[in-house]
């Protein structure tokens, strides 16, 4: 049996009863506003963080499809565990780091969880070696479970034109300001980092959407859809957790006014339909376009078209996922009312997937304007 095959086993032997877990604390970490260290450390002993690790540092290298099944699962337990889960593809990003910087890196081990925030980029100085760093991100997910913090910095001179810097520092380096109060993915932990006055060397930054340092598939596939995509499977994982709970509950649910059982009436009947076809077309199109891409990845020719499909496809299941949220809570009736139910975290969860920079409407009209021809707009696919 191949070592990835060996690897991939054994995260999904390992993953069922963390779920459980998962499962049964998830009002807890909306309370906490983060994930709990504990979750973490389950999360890099199953490799969720080495997953797309050179294998060169103790890493597994798993392609892009086996990554995003893992998180579907997560999410489908609990939205802010899938999503703080997702940024094990921080691996990607870190794969832009000069050599030797990643060797300083993965001296401990591939679990190294990268969080942080790139925008609104914030301008940074040089000095001798590299850059002084001030400034506040919000939305800086996972930040309190973090290794290492990334931030976005604008640089005099910066040859790297319209791509984005990152600067990459130790996460004591950086103070957390708590103010995630919000409706959805409570527990990501997504609050304001604030920097002040951190001299970050310059083999510490790396360019958002450059080229990588590391050779191999997983490196050859577009870091910026990817990031887009492990956020969009979320959806998709929350979406299903949803549907399969009120489609069990049709079967039983009988009305308090002497209505028929919800699985007897019509209605309920055509919205379960279309809210099945819905997550499963979604899904679908999901898979096909990330093995599509993966495909041109092990070939070294990754097309623009076939990375604004990607784009698209990870935006449409960020909008789908919502809307069998909200078909699945409305069936639901009272039910979707209490604040510790799945119901209504769920499609509160699901829509702050859908609001993400990377999947909101604007994509959906970029890749428009790609289909129809016109240019693409930095930053985009």
């Amino acid at each position: 049996m191949p070592a990835e095959t060996h690897a991939t086993a054994a995260t999904w032997a390992n993953l069922s009863p963390l779920l459980v877990e998962i499962r049964e604390r998830r009002n807890e970490f909306g309370r906490a506003q983060k994930i709990p260290k504990d979750i973490i450390d389950s999360f890099k002993r199953i490799g969720v963080y080495r997953a797309l690790v050179a294998k060169r540092f103790g890493g597994e290298e798993r392609t892009p499809a086996d990554f995003c099944r893992l998180i579907e699962q997560i999410s489908k337990a609990d939205g802010s565990a899938g999503w703080v889960a997702s940024f094990g593809d921080g691996a990607r990003y870190l794969a832009a780091l000069p050599d030797d910087t990643l060797r300083k890196v993965y001296a401990n081990g591939p679990d190294v969880v990268l969080a942080g925030a790139i925008f609104p980029l914030q301008p940074a100085k040089r000095c001798t070696g590299g850059f002084v760093v001030n400034g506040v991100w919000p939305f800086a997910s996972g930040s309190p479970g973090a290794d290492l913090i990334g931030v976005g910095v604008t640089v005099d001179d910066d040859p790297t034109g319209d791509l984005p810097r990152v600067a990459v520092m130790p996460a004591d380096k950086v103070t957390i300001r708590p103010n995630w109060d919000v409706i959805g993915l409570q527990g990501t932990g997504s609050h304001d980092i604030v920097v002040s006055n951190v001299t970050v060397p310059e083999e510490w930054t790396l360019i958002r959407g450059g080229p990588p340092t590391l050779d191999g598939p997983i490196y050859r596939y577009p870091s910026v859809a990817f990031a887009a995509q492990v956020h969009a499977i979320v959806g998709i994982g929350i979406a299903r957790s949803a549907l399969d709970e009120v489609t069990a509950m049709a079967g039983s649910r009988a009305s308090i006014t002497g209505a028929p059982v919800m699985a007897e009436r019509g209605y309920v009947q055509l919205e379960i339909a279309r809210a099945e076809a819905m997550l499963r077309s979604a899904r679908a199109f999901f898979y096909e376009a990330t093995e599509e891409l993966w495909k041109q990845a092990l070939t070294g020719e990754v097309t623009l078209s076939a990375t604004m499909l990607m784009r698209l496809a990870a935006t449409n299941a960020a909008w789908k996922g919502a809307e069998v949220c909200r078909l699945a809570s409305g069936l639901a009736g009272t039910e979707a009312l209490y604040t510790a139910g799945n119901l209504a975290r769920a499609m509160c969860d699901s829509f702050v997937v859908a609001q993400h920079a990377a999947l909101n409407e604007g994509t959906l009209q970029s890749a428009g304007r790609a289909l129809l021809g016109n240019l693409i707009q930095p930053g985009y696919p």
